[in-house]
């Protein structure tokens, strides 16, 4: 019974989500606003009234630097980068975006910031809210990626260049002003290292072996951030679009790689019927050799978009689960479009709830077989109207 309940409450959540459009905007938006307020936050609570003095002997070329100055400037910089790369919905954000979030709250834990327990507790319901919706962040993008690249290099020059000048002493030369400081953490963290500034004491050098690991982990991480979403969208272009690309309007879009799926293309396709096929995952072999198919999760309104589904006749949701089939009837629907909708029905105890979706038609080939069945047991009479209500299970009447 709880299980009922949590599947008409999740099917009513999506209708109002519908409603209010919330695929354009959540859950990327609250949560980039939520994580630009505890950057915010971080560098209130730690600079405080200071940040504008320190800013202004900051262009000066000579501020006054503390180690606990370092940490929450570093991470609330991050944080307000991140924001940005939230709203892309882009998956290496969101790994930053959790990094960043769990640093400060380390850094809380271990007495590192001046935030009381309300700000540990913001960012520990951050941390949740983050992993919750980690299936939302799912974007490779070239921005995105660039994004990421230039976060990491600001977040690592604001290290070593303060991180330098704070230490100035400890070297020979001794750096005494932020222009040498940067030519030091530049030179450091590419490698090149010219030997005219030496690290003399352990903290100095152990300061310029955590600039070295970071510079070199930085820039192989940012490269590949770039690089890594162009690959796969061309890998990706050759996976989902395996036969000739067809125009995609006024076509069928049949989703799902079920037995009904499977024989109701094939039947569309005898009758000269342009078809595209929307699958979980790819399929090996030559089954789908000439067949225009869309490879991802049938729920994303994207990726039905990809397939055509504004632009369809009738989209046909036909997976193996129930509740799948509702939420793709949910997201066409999001698309607009004229396309009809039909949800397969694989078990007769969903039927409700299949039809909270309101799909155009409802096909129930499992329930008929369980009727018929009975009907024969018990010595029934079988009729071709009872075969076709069973059947085509029309929530909507036909005027």
């Amino acid at each position: 019974m709880p299980l009922h309940y949590a599947s008409r409450l999740r099917v009513v959540l999506l209708r109002l989500g519908q409603a209010v459009h919330a695929q354009l905007w959540f859950p990327q938006t609250p949560l980039a606003a939520l994580l630009a307020f505890g950057g915010l936050w971080l560098l209130q609570v730690d600079l405080g009234a200071r940040w504008r003095p320190f800013v202004a002997d900051l262009l000066s070329g000579q501020p006054a630097i503390t180690p606990a100055v370092l940490p929450p400037l570093v991470v609330g910089t991050g944080m307000l980068i991140m924001a940005l790369g939230l709203l892309l919905r882009s998956r290496v954000a969101w790994v930053m975006a959790l990094l960043l979030a769990a640093t400060a709250v380390f850094s809380m834990l271990l007495g590192q910031h001046r935030g009381g327990h309300w700000q540990l507790g913001y960012f520990v319901l951050l941390l949740a809210l983050l992993l919750l919706a980690w299936r939302r962040f799912d974007h490779a993008s070239i921005a995105a990626g660039t994004l990421f690249a230039i976060s990491s290099v600001v977040m690592l020059l604001l290290y070593a260049t303060l991180g330098t000048y704070y230490l100035g002493a400890d070297f020979k030369p001794p750096v005494v002003d932020l222009v040498t400081a940067l030519y030091y953490a530049v030179a450091t963290m590419s490698t090149v290292g010219y030997g005219d500034i030496i690290p003399q004491t352990s903290e100095a050098k152990l300061f310029a072996v955590s600039v070295i690991m970071l510079g070199v982990a930085v820039f192989a991480t940012s490269l590949t951030a770039v690089i890594v979403p162009t690959l796969s969208r061309s890998l990706q272009r050759i996976v989902n679009h395996k036969g000739p690309r067809m125009k995609r309007e006024n076509h069928f879009v049949v989703v799902g790689n079920s037995p009904l799926a499977t024989n109701t293309w094939r039947e569309l396709a005898k009758r000269g019927q342009p078809v595209t096929r929307l699958l979980h995952q790819s399929v090996q072999g030559d089954a789908l050799k000439n067949v225009d198919v869309v490879v991802g999760d049938p729920g994303s309104a994207d990726v039905l978009r990809e397939a055509g589904a504004d632009k369809a006749t009738a989209v046909l949701a036909m997976l193996d689960d129930d509740s799948e089939n509702a939420f793709v009837v949910l997201a066409t629907r999001e698309l607009g479009g004229s396309a009809r909708t039909v949800a397969a029905v694989n078990d007769a105890a969903h039927l409700g709830r299949v039809r909270l979706a309101q799909p155009d038609m409802v096909i129930a080939p499992q329930v008929l077989g369980g009727e018929l069945a009975a009907r024969l047991m018990c010595g029934e009479e079988v009729t071709l109207d009872l075969v076709m209500q069973q059947v085509f299970q029309n929530p909507k009447p036909q005027p």
